[in-house]
């Protein structure tokens, strides 16, 4: 792994620490890095309607875009769980959207995963499809 990987993965659980859970006590953080290595880091935010829950995946690349950017090296997931958690469908079609190629994902006993956004969404919608 490299060191700005390790970084990406740190900015990750760092922000973990801002989730607001109370309905499901999984507290997960993201961080995605630009291509130009700034890093955005986001929380996931429950709400008692669950339809207005936001995963922490959505809210770093949100609050990245909402800054201006749009160009995307890797974003890396942190999590409490058994084992490195994957992120939700509808954050791997945003994923996708921003062309996020890179998943890095990891647990809170620091076991790691990485894998492609053709691996995890292999038939993810796009404006192509479209045309």
């Amino acid at each position: 792994m490299t060191e700005e990987d390790k970084a990406l993965l740190d900015e990750a659980a760092r922000v973990r620490g801002f989730a607001y859970a109370p309905y499901s006590n999984f507290k997960v953080g993201a961080a995605i890095r630009t291509k130009d290595g700034k890093m955005y880091g986001g929380c996931n935010i429950e709400n008692s309607s669950f339809s207005s829950t936001m995963c922490a995946e959505r809210t770093a690349i949100y609050r990245a875009v909402s800054s201006g950017e749009t160009e995307f090296d890797a974003i890396a997931v942190v999590s409490d769980s058994p084992n490195p958690a994957a992120p939700c469908g509808s954050c791997l079609q945003v994923m996708a959207e921003f062309g996020v190629s890179r998943i890095i994902m990891s647990n809170l006993n620091g076991d790691t995963e990485e894998m492609t956004i053709g691996e995890l969404l292999p038939k993810a919608f796009s404006k192509e499809n479209m045309e």
